[in-house]
């Protein structure tokens, strides 16, 4: 999808699990919700 928006060289960056700690956490842990960071340029051509 990303690439379809004209980004190229993308990168997917590993699991981070952005609720630990917090009070939706046990909700998080039941459908397995983590956070990815994503690394992209745009292309001109």
């Amino acid at each position: 999808m990303i690439e379809e928006s004209g980004f190229v060289d993308v990168a997917i960056g590993d699991a981070v699990d952005t609720f630990g700690g917090a009070r939706g956490e046990e909700k998080a842990r039941a459908f397995e919700v983590y956070g990815y960071s994503f690394l992209a340029r745009r292309s001109f051509d």
